[in-house]
């Protein structure tokens, strides 16, 4: 096992690291909508969206990977009715290539942020 880490990506606010290579798979921790200077991201749902995915990108990076190597996506969401929101920022980032993907409300999100996701990607 190998654990990821770059500066790109806010750090783990816990006992956890960002992601974490196993064989050729990278398992990332669920990247919510915090810049590398640990703040949460100004704005509504799709803001929140695009700086998740940014986050969720430099892990990738880092990992060896990119966004056309994820095999599997989780989005946790704390109001399902942005959902369509949502998937429009996403279908942003998997356009042509479109991972397995779970997508579920939960009652709340660290910090209160409105989205987290964490993904499952092949590592070259």
């Amino acid at each position: 096992m190998k654990k990821v880490f770059t500066k790109d990506a806010p750090e783990a606010i816990g006992p956890y690291s960002q992601g974490m290579i196993v064989n050729n798979l990278f398992y990332s921790s669920g990247q919510i909508p915090l810049t590398k200077e640990m703040e949460i991201v100004e704005g509504g749902i799709e803001e929140q969206t695009h700086q998740v995915m940014s986050n969720v990108k430099a892990v990738l990076k880092e990992a060896g990977s990119s966004l056309d190597q994820v095999v599997k996506t989780t989005v946790f969401i704390k109001d399902m009715n942005q959902f369509p929101q949502i998937n429009d920022v996403y279908g942003q980032y998997f356009s042509d290539h479109q991972p397995a993907r779970s997508c579920v409300e939960v009652a709340r999100l660290p910090k209160d942020v409105l989205i987290e996701i964490e993904v499952i990607a092949l590592v070259s």
